[in-house]
């Protein structure tokens, strides 16, 4: 299973992010075929059990959407998470990716058989290595591009040529004799339809795939050259990716147009490389990261596959069932939140309509209607809340930043004002309630600095966890990122700690500041 790298991300950039105004969310794209789950083969009864198990686990689902037979059957997002908002696919863009590739081979312009260096003539190292020189487009599909370490982490930070660095990499396995995930092999072939198309991948598949589609208000992460970052970065809604998943269940078709041949759907989501080749079957058998890669897609349990983005992004399609899955969430374990589709959703498809259960299924609607995640604790302001209003922090680093921080507490509503280093941000945070903005400034990310995106949607929230602790809760609520500002307040002294989700738990330094009279 492929392991999510550390997030970094510095106190000056963590504190940059307080800024913004509200602004109009993008518009909500043509919608999918409503039903109810019975008259799809779907119990409603198993549904709720599902989500009873989802309450009680450890998994922080921000939204899911089930298609069975061409229609949604449930879908349900958490609160402050909502239908109309984009949600970071991480590397489910990957699969996007893939299908960029497909339409570029249907028009002719490439075959998965062409080496990768013929693209790039004027960006190859001084020395071309046979191994280097015989990598082909099918290489970087399947993750086998023969390069060791993954130089993904190392390039994507880099603000140099992305193209040119992959090439100079080392490559010291035969291409396509072994599996190693790399996003960079991606991002080259982002590259590759870039060169060939004269276009972006997120433009070249706008009139192929998204506007078919009615995928509207999409972005994509570029890198510093300008090219799409092909491997992350895209951000769409849950619809969108159901929409996708359920073009891939019927082989490429819709609404009676062949959209992408069927033969390369077949082509893209068949076993191609083992991951785990020394694995024995037994445990092979319990995990969905070891059924085999295809381009650009995961082979799962159950005869399915999947796009398949970190923290437990997932585009889910059951040929057997006739069914698509789409999940944005937060998880620890991702193994383990797959495990409740097999265990609860898998099963509750059955193989004809079912006698219609009016009761169960006004339950089950209730429950997909109020869903939401916990909101910091509503509590009367500590006594210090006036004391503090108003009042500036400066803060005190050895690395020579000056800035202040302000608090200002007006009815339910803390606001938070930070001038660092000449610059301002600000946000307002709702007392046991959710208040809803925009920062133009990054918050946490796999990748230490994300590329080409100008704002961020924000739902704020704070407590007072006793008379002279003040937490704030910040949720990126277009990724499955949230900050927690955790201030202790002593005598005119403030120590902040700060803590990034995902990955649950990671601590930054603390922050002394002083209040200034």
């Amino acid at each position: 299973m492929k392991t999510p790298r550390v997030i970094t991300i510095s106190f000056l950039f963590v504190l940059l992010i307080l800024s913004g105004s509200c602004k109009n969310r993008a518009p909500v794209s043509t919608s999918l075929p409503r039903s109810t789950p019975e008259a799809e083969g779907v119990a409603s009864a198993e549904l709720i059990t599902f989500l009873d198990s989802v309450a009680a686990g450890r998994h922080e689902f921000h939204s899911i959407m089930i298609i069975r037979h061409g229609k949604v059957v449930a879908e349900g997002w958490w609160a402050p998470y909502s239908r109309e908002l984009r949600h970071t696919m991480y590397s489910t863009s990957k699969s996007f990716t893939s299908t960029a590739v497909g339409f570029a081979v249907t028009e002719k312009l490439l075959s998965v058989d062409d080496t990768v260096i013929s693209f790039f003539p004027d960006q190859l190292p001084d020395t071309v290595s046979p191994f280097l020189a015989m990598m082909t487009v099918k290489d970087l599909l399947t993750m086998s591009a023969g390069q060791v370490p993954d130089p993904t982490g190392r390039i994507s930070t880099s603000s140099g040529d992305w193209v040119k660095e992959f090439l100079a990499t080392p490559v010291l396995k035969e291409p396509g004799t072994e599996f190693l995930y790399n996003s960079m092999a991606t991002f080259m072939l982002s590259a590759i339809v870039q060169k060939v198309t004269g276009e972006k991948i997120a433009d070249y598949l706008r009139p192929r795939l998204f506007e078919p589609l009615g995928i509207e208000g999409y972005d994509w992460e570029e890198s510093p050259g300008g090219i799409t970052s092909g491997g992350w970065g895209l951000r769409v809604k849950t619809e969108d990716m159901a929409k996708f998943g359920l073009l891939y269940l019927q082989k490429g078709m819709w609404n009676g147009k062949q959209i992408i041949p069927a033969a390369w759907i077949e082509e893209a989501t068949t076993f191609k490389i083992d991951q785990a080749p020394g694995e024995l079957p037994e445990e092979k058998a319990m995990s969905d990261w070891k059924q085999g890669y295809c381009y650009q897609f995961w082979r799962c349990r159950n005869n399915a596959y999947r796009a398949d983005g970190a923290f437990g992004q997932y585009i889910i399609v059951m040929p057997e069932k006739d069914a698509v899955v789409a999940i944005t969430c937060e998880s620890p374990d991702l193994q383990d939140e797959i495990n409740l589709v097999w265990d609860h959703i898998l099963p509750a498809m059955k193989e004809g309509p079912l006698q219609e259960d009016k009761e169960t299924l006004t339950v089950l609607k209730e429950r997909f209607a109020n869903l939401a995640l916990p909101v910091p604790v509503e509590k009367p302001d500590s006594p210090l809340a006036s004391a503090i209003s108003g009042k500036s922090f400066k803060i005190i680093s050895d690395h020579g930043s000056q800035g202040y921080f302000n608090f200002r507490f007006s009815g339910d509503t803390c606001h938070l004002s930070l001038e660092m280093n000449g610059e301002e941000a600000s946000i307002a945070f709702g007392r046991g309630r959710w208040i809803e903005s925009e920062t133009g400034f990054p918050g946490p990310s796999l990748l230490s600095r994300p590329l080409g995106f100008t704002s961020h949607r924000i739902a704020a929230a704070y407590e007072w966890k006793d008379d002279s602790t003040l937490v704030l809760t910040a949720r990126y609520i277009e990724s499955p990122h949230s900050i927690m500002f955790n201030f202790t307040f002593e005598a005119d002294t403030l120590i902040m700690n700060m803590r990034l989700s995902p990955p649950p738990g990671l601590d930054t330094p603390q922050v002394k500041a002083v209040m200034e009279e």
